[in-house]
């Protein structure tokens, strides 16, 4: 039939089109990919329903055939006319100007021809294809009203499920706060319970403890009133020891006296009958006995009474013994004498008979009474030259301390604030004294200096001078020597090192300002008499305290100050004197004399040796003196140095020794073992700490 041919025709006219190369699938609405793809995009038509609509679908079929027998000018024609009969979309494009360009124009000329007729006559095929678009259309159309239906059915789905929950959980929070109400609840009920039943016992344990207080209260006081009454009595016992032992002391002293003059009877020995060794034999005895009573005393503490009657005893034993001894001399002596005198006068007798009567001559015998040279003991007190210059130095930092006593005592606000701020000025330089370099000392150097020479110089943020006060200077004279020797009491005893920067700022400031150096030295014998040296002695009416004070020793609160503690610090001030008679400013004056050289240190070790030495102190102070001064001291006096040092071993070392007990050896054995050391190298090393050159260049 006509029609199906034109049927095939109008699916082969399809099969060509751009739209018959297209797949399509069944399951298309399956997949949601391309309808959301076409709801999201904005809605078109196709190109070819406006030209199906307006041209093809108001002609009949045999109207728009054109007649086959003059194709070329039906072609002609509907080329020439322009809105004659519709142009299919396919000629339209077959005559597009690409066409020309390609290389067999006639040919395709032809083939568009062709095709131009087939799509005029296909009106049917046309047709089919525009109901396909509209089929399309109206089935994309479907398909998006589906897919909105769709989306607002699962929105309305998704608002339920979202308000129911939201009510869910609305009401697992309302559940959520009752549980914790009702627990919180319990446990404030519990807390309760807990808080009536801590306060039930809580007041129990107060009735108890005041109970237990006023017991522990009356044991206490009983305690106290027992403690009070043993320091009271061990107060009693200690100054009744010290006396028995200073009595002791006195007794041995009279005891060496007396064995002295035992030994000064040899040259009478010619005339005794009797053996003199008995004697020394027996005094050397009442010695030893002594020295051992008072060696057994210090081990044990002090002497008890039996103590010093057995002392007593044995100087009593002593002095008869020398009583003894001496009558036996006057004897010996007298009938020495008369035998010489029988003798002289049977001569002279003889040689009468021989030539005679003559003039009567008297030859006179001179007598020889008991008599010699003794060897004296060594000292207890300090000689009186030095004792002179200890006072002298005592009253001038006394006159100095009444020259500023208005400052002192002023109630003025303005004073008082001039006062701190010179004794800041003084002592806060000396306290940054350190051994890091030499330029900082130089600083601390110049600062005193200017200071104490009437400059001002900053402290404190504040400018401060001397002459703010007639008063000053003596005040900032007084507190710099009073820190210097602070620091050796308290830096230098921790940190030996120390000494040598302080030594040298001190002996700067002593060679350009004298008085600070009477002052130092006052401040020292003041809390050390053993730089003197001096051994202050225990006077009648003393108090206990006051008397350890002038020891040295710290008493607060009738507490005084551990042994430990007390060698310590007086090692700290031995040390600081001894580096300060070696050492001398470098930027000064080195044509002129060292104020307080190494002379001095020579005096004080000669006295120090030349005086009983005490436990534990003597060993502690020669140590320590020895290891800071004994390089320099070598090295100036050589010879007599260590002829000294022989001295100290040989004859020193077993007064030490007689009078050191087990428990304080550590002192004697370290000066000892130091002194060894040097003998045997015959050199004493330089002190750790000491300045070099390098310092200075630093």
């Amino acid at each position: 039939m006509p029609s199906e041919g034109r049927c095939w025709e109008t699916l082969q006219a399809l099969r060509n089109s751009s739209k018959g190369r297209l797949c399509y699938h069944r399951d298309w609405l399956l997949r949601g990919e391309d309808v959301l793809e076409e709801c999201m995009s904005l809605p078109k038509l196709s190109s070819y329903s406006g030209w199906v609509v307006d041209h093809i679908l108001p002609y009949k079929q045999d109207n728009l055939v054109p007649s086959e027998t003059s194709p070329s000018s039906g072609s002609a024609s509907a080329l020439d006319q322009p809105s004659g009969v519709p142009k299919s979309p396919i000629g339209s494009s077959a005559l597009s100007p690409a066409s020309p360009a390609t290389p067999n124009g006639a040919q395709s000329k032809r083939e568009s021809y062709h095709t131009e007729s087939m799509a005029l006559q296909s009106s049917r095929g046309i047709r089919v294809e525009g109901c396909i678009r509209m089929y399309e259309l109206v089935h994309r159309m479907k398909g998006t009203e589906g897919l909105r239906q769709w989306q607002e059915e699962q929105e309305r789905k998704v608002r339920a499920l979202s308000e129911m929950a939201s009510e869910q959980l609305k009401r697992f929070d309302e559940l959520k706060e009752l549980k914790k109400h009702k627990e919180f609840q319990d446990l404030r009920e519990v807390i309760e319970k807990s808080t009536r039943e801590a306060l039930g016992h809580q007041e129990k344990l107060k009735a108890e403890h005041r109970h237990r207080a006023k017991i522990l209260n009356l044991k206490l006081r009983e305690a106290e009133q027992q403690r009070l009454k043993q320091a009271e009595q061990e107060r009693l016992r200690r100054e009744e020891g010290q006396v028995r032992l200073r009595s002791l002391y006195t007794l041995q002293e009279e005891v060496l006296q007396l064995n002295q003059q035992l030994d000064t009877s040899d040259q009478h020995k010619d005339l005794l009958k009797v053996d003199l060794a008995a004697f020394q034999t027996r005094g050397n005895q009442l010695c030893s006995l002594i020295s051992g009573i008072i060696r057994t005393t210090s081990e044990s503490g002090y002497p008890t009474a039996e103590n010093q009657a057995e002392a007593e005893r044995a100087l009593q034993e002593m002095r008869d013994l020398l009583r003894n001894l001496g009558q036996e001399i006057t004897r010996a002596c007298e009938d020495k004498k008369r035998q010489d005198e029988e003798e002289a006068q049977a001569k002279l007798q003889a040689s009468q008979t021989q030539q005679g009567p003559g003039p009567n001559t008297q030859s006179s015998v001179p007598s020889q009474g008991p008599g010699g040279t003794r060897n004296e003991d060594l000292q207890v007190k300090v000689q009186d030259s030095t004792m002179q210059w200890y006072q002298q130095l005592q009253d001038a930092s006394v006159q100095c301390v009444l020259a500023f006593e208005g400052l002192t005592s002023s109630k003025d606000s303005q004073a008082k604030k001039i006062k701190m701020d010179l004794q800041k000025a003084a002592t806060i330089p000396v306290s940054q004294i350190s051994t890091i370099a030499g330029s900082k000392l130089k600083e601390v150097f110049d600062k005193i200096h200017s200071l104490l020479s009437g400059k001002p110089v900053q402290s404190g943020g504040r400018s401060v001078s001397v002459t703010l006060n007639p008063q000053g200077l003596d005040f900032v004279q007084y507190k710099l020597a009073e820190k210097f020797v602070k620091q050796g009491e308290e830096e230098v005893a921790s940190h030996h090192e120390a000494a040598f920067p302080i030594a040298v700022v001190a002996s700067g400031i002593w060679e350009l300002h004298p008085r600070v150096g009477d002052l130092i030295l006052a401040h020292l014998h003041k809390k050390c008499p053993y730089s003197v040296p001096f051994y202050p002695a225990f006077k009648e009416g003393m108090a206990l305290e006051d008397y350890q004070r002038m020891l040295g020793y710290q008493v607060k609160d009738s507490k005084v100050e551990q042994q430990d503690n007390f060698l310590k610090r007086m090692s700290g001030m031995i040390r600081l004197y001894a580096a300060i008679i070696q050492l001398r400013w470098p930027y000064g004056n080195q044509q002129q004399i060292h104020p307080h050289g190494l002379n001095h240190g020579w005096r004080w070790l000669a006295q120090i040796l030349n005086m009983e030495p005490l436990s534990d102190v003597t060993a502690t102070l020669l140590f320590d003196f020895l290891e800071v001064c004994g390089n320099a001291l070598m090295k100036q006096y050589q010879v007599q140095f260590w002829k000294m040092m022989l001295l100290i071993k040989e004859d020193y070392f077993p007064r030490i020794e007689a009078i050191t007990s087990s428990g304080q050896m550590g002192s004697f054995i370290r000066l000892k073992q130091f002194l060894e050391k040097c003998l045997q190298r015959k050199e004493i090393p330089v002190p750790k700490g000491f300045l070099t050159s390098s310092f200075w260049r630093s």
